[in-house]
This record gives structure tokens, C-alpha cells and sequence, in this order.
């Protein structure tokens, strides 16, 4: 994985003595709250429902295991002995009190870590496939043009001071593992009919209060150009993006209302900086460039990169345990080098909102690391965390100190895998709770047997409109509102995020009016039991879904409310 040069460590380290000289300031009264507000934003600090929220960076989530010791040092020194993996490949710690925040800022800046563009109005943390350098149908190792972009982009001057948030996510596989319809600018890698490679753009894509696929405005963008593409689409958002209104100022507003002509001033843009620079030369991206970036992520030292003899090539023997094949079945992912697995440690389980570690178990996966994958780790948009160089012949040793750890669940795909925000349990801007709905939901389908029986579902659960926990992508979404100062869910069918189960990204559609928090689990529950009585030989829920469309299930969710109305009415 790539490794911080001398240079990276002195700019994290300078930044981190910046912010400390502020917050003094700050805590001395000679800044002002509006003054010192966009400086803590800048490097990751929130202030949330209860106490300061930080986000720390994992740049297309890549970690260490000495970085997941140093988290697990900061649960428990600063905050209340857990942190929160997110749906961008961030980790966020909801209880350290801003007087500390200083300190934390050196201990993250002592392991290559920091919070740097994780908020305000800038180009955010630079999402990837988790699987990235690693995976048998990539086409090229995006990981490179990550940091690329990402070293490109920090403290940018020109797009520091967007008219949002902007957030790029970029592919190297043949299959969609990043929701790049989903983002500000989602980057695909392609291969044209010669061969080379580009990437297809994609731009205007969210979530929110405006569900938008991105638009597709380049089928084929050579590698070399990335860098000045990009450029002239903030560009162009940065001229044209609205900022007399916040809910109006995402790039996918700009792009919606402009349609072909936006795709039109970015090519004029692109044209105007290659002509401007010498034919783009400064902004174009050469072999020896990319020879460079890619050697930073060269495998460790420890992985082997021999070929292995065809007679051990295959997954291992065959176990008796059918709790080990089912592990291997739903947590163990195929490998672009023989004799090796990658394995997801899922983080959900009973007891624990989806995302959430204690700071044990980040020592103990980190631990996992050391033993089994040469001290890598990846963070999931699922809010997992995957082992990337698991031999195979370690696969069953990993799976019983997996199980220890809490780590073991055979359940990546499945129901019970579910995404979820934290909600209106810390978020400030959460209109509803979305850890409890998560927490009654996995109680429900608790029975493993029942689980792989109903097979892949997307279940994602979101507290407010912002859409953090990715519901309209969901098969099944859940959103939280407000109706009169309570807690009432929204439920959604049929979205998707673009991967290979659900097939082309699409938002899901709303069943109905909302439903009350203790209604959700039956509701689910009257969903899954239609899907099952409807589907036919290997369908999974999202085929069915489209298939026969939203009646169904609304009608399947209407009689939940029914039976909730006549149950109460016969307590009167």
C-alpha cells in the first residue's frame, strides 16, 4: 500500500501545529466561532447532537495496522472506547471533547493520518474499489490515480472554496464496486477496442433530497487526461454552481438543469486549459508518472508472486464444519494472484450499530492483519473491513481467530449486512434513529439458515434526507423523518448502487406514506416473505422487484399498517 514520504509527513505534521495554533486561539477568545468554524471543518471537526464529531481520512481505504492501533489508542484515551467506519472509507469518533482536539490531531498526524478536506466545501476524501490492486477483473490498479488526484487536490486554492462538498470516486474493475453513479464524479475504467485504457466519466450523481444518477459525458476518457478533465469540470462548477442556496449547490443541480450544455462547457474548459498550457502538458499524465505512483503501492515485501502449482489452486479442502463453508462462502472473494483469498471481518453482528468497533476489536484486527495479510487492511462503503493478501493455506486458521474477535459472521451480501448511518443517535441533522431500526432488524433475522435461504439483499438505512447510510441505493431502503416532532421511517424498493448484484444504478421507489419505528421490522419482514413466496429459481429480491413491480409490495406493506391500525383500535 502506499507508503508517506518525508514530505507527506512534514505537511500532515505542519497542518496539525496550524490547527493547534487555532483552537488556542480559539479557546483564548481572540477567534471568533464564525472564524474558527470553517478552520476545524477543513480538518475534519464536527459539532454534533451531543459533543464534537471527528472525521479521519482513509484514502480509498487503506490502513494499517500500526494506523488501526493508533485509532483504538484514541477511542480509548479520547473518547468513549469505539469509533464508527462510514460509508465513504472514513472512520469517525463521536465523544472527544474539542479541548483535546490538538492532541489527537498529532497522534493521527504520527501514523500518516489525518481529517484534511473530510468536510467543508472542497474535494472530499477519494473513494475506490476495496478490492482495488487485488481483484481478478480489474482492468487497471485505480489506487494510483487516487493519489494522484488526491495529492493534486489537497488545500487546492482554485477548489478550496466550492459552491458544496465534492465527491470523486474512481473504479479500475470491470465491475461498478464504487457506486460511481452515485457521486459528484464517478470514474469507470474501460478499455477501447484497441486496448488502452481510460476511464468512462460520470458526473452529477447523489443522494439526498434529489436522488441523481450521474450523467455519462465521456464514454472514453484516456488515462493521460484525468488530471485536466477534472479540472475543467470543477471549473465549471466552480463559475456556474449555485451558492445563494445550499440545497441547490450540488454539481448534479448544475448538471440537471444544464443537460448537453454543461457536458459542452467542460469540453470548451478542457480545451481552453490544453491550449492555455502548452497543449495541456503540465496536466497530462505520463507512463514514467504512472510507473512512479503505481511502485508506491508495489505488495509487501512477504506476498508471493511466483505462480502457484495448479494442484493447491482452488479454495481450500473441503471442511466438515458447515459454519466454515459458509464463511467461505460469503466472506472469502476471489484473487487476482494464486494462493490467495481476500476475506471480509464484518462488522455487523448483535449488539452493535453496523460500521461501529470497539477499540478491542480494532486491536484485534489488527492483529488479524499482522498474522494473515502483511499488516494491510481495506475499509468497505459497506462499512466492513477486508483482509487483501490471505493465503490460502491460512484460510481456516483466520476463520476461527476471526470468530473470536467478532469478526466471523457469514453474512457479507446478506440481509443483516445492512448499511446504516448513526443517526439521530449523535447526528445533528438526523430527523430519526437509525441504529435501533438496524438493531431490531438483525434481531429479527438473527437465524443464519433463514439468511442465506433469502439470500442478497441491500438493506441501507439512512436518519435524515442527506442520505448518508446510501438508502435510496438500497433493495430495500429505510429513511428516517419527522412528522410532528416523532420518529417515522420511509421505505424504498428496487435501487441499486451499480454493482454486479443489483446491475445499473436506479433509486429506489417509495412504497407509501411512512411507518412508525416499531412497524419497520414487520414491514421488512412482509417484504422479504412476499420476495420469497414470488421469486422464481435463483432470482434474488431486486430482480423480482423489477419484475413485478411496486404494487406488490406496497400492498404487502399497506396490510402491516392495517393490522397496526386494528390492533390498536381493539386496545381502546
Amino acid at each position: 500500500m502506499y507508503g508517506y514520504t518525508d514530505f507527506d509527513r512534514r505537511f500532515i505534521r505542519a497542518r496539525a501545529a496550524q490547527y493547534r495554533d487555532q483552537l488556542e486561539r480559539y479557546l483564548a477568545g481572540s477567534l471568533g466561532e464564525e472564524e474558527f468554524k470553517p478552520l476545524r471543518l477543513q480538518n475534519g471537526w464536527y459539532v454534533q447532537r451531543h459533543a464534537p464529531m471527528l472525521r479521519v481520512a482513509i484514502p480509498y481505504g487503506a490502513l494499517t495496522s500500526a494506523q488501526l492501533h493508533a485509532l483504538a489508542a484514541i477511542a480509548e484515551e479520547f473518547d468513549r472506547g469505539y469509533a464508527h467506519f462510514t460509508t465513504r472509507q472514513n472512520i469517525q469518533f463521536n465523544w472527544i471533547p474539542l479541548v483535546q482536539s490538538a492532541d489527537v490531531m498529532d497522534r493521527l498526524a504520527a501514523v500518516d493520518m489525518h481529517g484534511i478536506q473530510t468536510s467543508g466545501n472542497c474535494i472530499r476524501n477519494i473513494t475506490s474499489d476495496v478490492f482495488a490492486g487485488i481483484a481478478p477483473d480489474e482492468i487497471i490498479d485505480p489506487r494510483p490515480f487516487c493519489e494522484i488526484l488526491r495529492q493534486w487536490s489537497t488545500l487546492h486554492p482554485e477548489f478550496a472554496y466550492l459552491p458544496r462538498k465534492f465527491k470523486i470516486a474512481i473504479g479500475g474493475a470491470r465491475e461498478d464496486r464504487v457506486a460511481a453513479s452515485w457521486y459528484d464524479v464517478g470514474l469507470q475504467a474501460v478499455a477501447d477496442d484497441t486496448g488502452q485504457v481510460g476511464f468512462r466519466v460520470q458526473v452529477g450523481g447523489g443522494m439526498g433530497r434529489t436522488p441523481m444518477i450521474g450523467a455519462i459525458i465521456r464514454e472514453f476518457l484516456p488515462w493521460s487526461q484525468l488530471l485536466l478533465y477534472i479540472e475543467a469540470i470543477l471549473r465549471v462548477y466552480n463559475a456556474y454552481g449555485r451558492r445563494d442556496n445550499i440545497w441547490k449547490a450540488r454539481i448534479k443541480i448544475l448538471v440537471k438543469a444544464e443537460g448537453a450544455r454543461f457536458a459542452e462547457a467542460v469540453e470548451r474548459e478542457f480545451a481552453d486549459i490544453a491550449q492555455r498550457d502548452a497543449g495541456g502538458a503540465a496536466h497530462l499524465l505520463t507512463v514514467q508518472d504512472f510507473n512512479r505512483f503505481a511502485a508506491l503501492f508495489a505488495p509487501s515485501p512477504g506476498v508471493d508472486l511466483s505462480p502457484t502449482p495448479a494442484a493447491t489452486i482452488g479454495i481450500v479442502e473441503s471442511d466438515p464444519q458447515a459454519a466454515f463453508e459458509r464463511w467461505k462462502q460469503r466472506n472469502v472473494h476471489a484473487h487476482r494472484l494464486n494462493g490467495y483469498h481476500a476475506v471480509t471481518l464484518s462488522l455487523k453482528r448483535p449488539g452493535r450499530a453496523p460500521g461501529d468497533v470497539t477499540a478491542a476489536q480494532m486491536r484485534a484486527a489488527a492483529a488479524l492483519a499482522d498474522r494473515y495479510s502483511q499488516g494491510e487492511l481495506r475499509v468497505s462503503h459497506e462499512q466492513n473491513l477486508v483482509l487483501p493478501w490471505v493465503p490460502k493455506a491460512s484460510l481456516r486458521a483466520l476463520w476461527r481467530d476471526a470468530r473470536e474477535g467478532g469478526f466471523g459472521t457469514p453474512n457479507i451480501g446478506l440481509l443483516t449486512d445492512m448499511i446504516s448511518c448513526p443517526g439521530g443517535d449523535f447526528c445533528a441533522l438526523a430527523n430519526a434513529r437509525s441504529i435501533p431500526i438496524a438493531a431490531a432488524i438483525a434481531e429479527r433475522y438473527a437465524d443464519l439458515d433463514e439468511l442465506f435461504d433469502i439470500g442478497e439483499i441491500d438493506l441501507n438505512i439512512s436518519g435524515c434526507i442527506n442520505s448518508c447510510g446510501h438508502h435510496h441505493s438500497g433493495h430495500i431502503g429505510v429513511l428516517g423523518v419527522d412528522k410532528d416532532g416523532a420518529e417515522w421511517y420511509q421505505i424504498t424498493i428496487g435501487g441499486s448502487d451499480g454493482s454486479g448484484v443489483g446491475g445499473a444504478a436506479l433509486p429506489g421507489k417509495i412504497l407509501g406514506p411512512s411507518f412508525a419505528a416499531e412497524e419497520v421490522p414487520d414491514v421488512i419482514e412482509a417484504l422479504v416473505s412476499l420476495y420469497l413466496r414470488q421469486r422464481k429459481q435463483g432470482e434474488r429480491f431486486v430482480d423480482l422487484a423489477r419484475r413485478i413491480g411496486l404494487a406488490p409490495f406496497k400492498e404487502a406493506a399497506d396490510a402491516v399498517r392495517r393490522a397496526t391500525a386494528a390492533d390498536e383500535e381493539s386496545r381502546v
